[in-house]
């Protein structure tokens, strides 16, 4: 008997637990389940109204795009004008490296012309022989003509044959001074 009395208390137990969970449910089956209808609008409105509409809304429509392509432009300068800023800044780290570089290649050139004026003829010129064709000319260029003419005396014919020859283009008057 003790069974019989239990179960009645039980049904009224789940009764209750399922009877508010069944209307939750029900509540959200509606919004799952309903169609979307589309909505009919009857207007009375006659093809003058609607020019009108339409015109009074064109004027908001364009001033709205051009504020839009407005702001774009000014972005887009903002953008450039913080790029040219960036180039600005990066053209006059260079100017200074080149300035500086240039500076130090004075000063080197300088040096090293003192050298070769000191050196013998002959050990000059098997230095010479063996650096760059153009530095060699440069720096037999710079030297006093007697000391450049020993040097290319005490140098193989072939080289001082070519130290002789950009000697000579580098100054003919026809040569182009721009280097592009």
């Amino acid at each position: 008997m003790t069974n019989r009395i239990e179960q009645p208390s039980l049904i009224r137990s789940l009764r209750s637990l399922l009877l508010p969970a069944a209307g939750v449910l029900m509540l959200a089956i509606p919004g799952a389940l309903a169609e979307e209808r589309p909505v009919i609008v009857t207007s009375t409105a006659t093809a003058d109204e609607i020019r009108e509409f339409c015109t009074n809304i064109s004027d908001k429509a364009r001033d709205q795009r051009y504020l839009l392509q407005k702001q774009e432009l000014e972005k887009l300068q903002q953008d450039v004008d913080s790029r040219i800023a960036t180039l600005e800044e990066r053209r006059a780290e260079y100017e200074d490296w080149l300035k500086r570089r240039n500076d130090f290649l004075k000063v080197a050139e300088a040096g090293l012309i003192e050298i070769y004026k000191k050196m013998p003829a002959d050990a000059a010129a098997a230095q010479l022989e063996k650096i760059n064709p153009e530095v060699a000319s440069a720096i037999v260029m710079k030297l006093n003509p007697r000391m450049s003419g020993l040097i290319l005396s005490e140098m193989e014919a072939e080289k001082a044959a070519l130290l002789a020859s950009i000697i000579a283009a580098a100054s003919d008057p026809n040569t182009s001074k721009d280097p592009s």
